[in-house]
């Protein structure tokens, strides 16, 4: 059968990219370290030290699932590959559409397992902080902004993350004036971190009884949530804490008492909010770790040794640099500015098919280009 002699040729091809896969994940070398850091668990004094215990913990178990994944998928494909040459021999409808479906479903895959791959940065295996707000333009941007948070909430759940809301402020109009959440999953901070910068929509505006094209601008901030192993030491003299009823999207009850917490670290003028969730103990928490993330972020683009260093300039967003275009008029096209990466289905982008452009980021981050 033609379909099976073209998909053999397929499973072909997605068997050299594993192997190439293979080669960049050194698999050998994790199977190595895997098997040191196991034998390091049963030494007899291992539990003494409860930091490194734990660390050490934490590594097998990355590593126990970066091996199986691979492994898993790799006898995905051999299997797929005895199916194929065995339904060329006998062929059955049935098995032959499921083979197909099967074939579509592992270059699935093994395209997401070879993003795994370009994760080379410290903190790419955090969880992810991510802001917006609108540039000038008033009710146009914060539309805008609307719709950047809808597209990064349509990808995490098509990629099996989690959202959750942190704060939150309504446009006056309509749209967005701020948002903060957190999203949560493997490597979060990994995929999303290629999205900061200034993003551009070029559309006939909604808002314009007169019909004319109009363009608009939104910041991206993406951040790695600090896990605990992470130490960012914070002078409590130095900051602000206010408290106040929260607002926005999280329902009447919410606004009763005065749980919402705004943090501001006074040296560089940094300001956090949270207002999530209903206690102000639990506000307060991940607005910590919201400025850590911040700080943490800023301590290393100025290069400094402690916070107490920093500088905190605050740098006005240049909206003539933005990473990414979003045309809807006078044609559909989406367009990365730093990777030349573009499609023409802006309907697909705005609905959370954002891989691709991540994934080219990365490869040419990786490279060093």
């Amino acid at each position: 059968m033609l379909e099976l002699e073209e998909n053999l040729r397929f499973l072909n091809d997605l068997k050299l990219k594993l192997e190439q896969i293979k080669n960049s994940m050194e698999i050998e070398n994790l199977k190595n370290e895997l098997n040191n850091l196991e034998k390091q668990s049963l030494e007899k004094n291992f539990w003494e030290d409860q930091k490194k215990s734990s660390t050490v913990f934490s590594k097998i178990k990355t590593l126990q699932k970066k091996i199986n994944l691979f492994e898993n998928i790799e006898s995905e494909l051999k299997n797929l590959y005895e199916m194929n040459q065995l339904l060329n021999i006998e062929p059955e409808e049935n098995l032959v559409q499921e083979l197909l479906e099967s074939s579509n479903n592992i270059k699935i895959k093994i395209d997401n397992l070879e993003i795994n791959t370009l994760f080379s940065g410290k903190y790419d295996s955090n969880n992810a902080i991510i802001t917006l707000h609108p540039g000038a333009g008033g009710t146009e941007s914060q539309d805008w902004v609307q719709m950047l948070y809808r597209m990064y909430g349509k990808w995490a759940t098509n990629n099996g993350f989690v959202l959750k809301e942190l704060d939150y402020q309504e446009g006056e109009e309509a749209g967005i004036k701020s948002v903060t959440a957190l999203i949560s999953g493997d490597n979060a901070y990994g995929y999303l971190k290629g999205e900061m910068g200034v993003h551009r929509l070029i559309r006939i505006s909604p808002f314009d009884s007169g019909g004319r094209r109009h363009t608009s601008f939104a910041s991206v901030e993406v951040l790695p949530e600090i896990t605990d192993d992470i130490d960012i030491e914070i002078n409590p003299d130095d900051l602000r804490i206010d408290t106040y009823r929260a607002s926005g999207a999280g329902g009447q009850h919410i606004n009763k008492t005065d749980s919402a917490v705004r943090i501001t670290h006074l040296p560089t003028n940094i300001v956090v909010s949270c207002q999530s969730e209903r206690s102000q103990m639990l506000n307060k928490e991940n607005a910590m770790k919201m400025l850590k993330s911040k700080l943490l972020d800023l301590k290393e683009k100025e290069n400094k040794e402690t916070i107490s260093e920093l500088k905190g300039e605050q740098k006005d967003i240049a909206w003539g640099s933005q990473i990414r275009s979003y045309v809807f008029c006078p044609y559909t096209l989406v367009k990365d500015h730093r990777t030349n990466y573009e499609v023409g289905n802006v309907d697909a982008v705005m609905n959370g098919e954002l891989n691709d452009f991540m994934k080219e980021y990365l490869k040419k981050n990786k490279k060093g280009n």
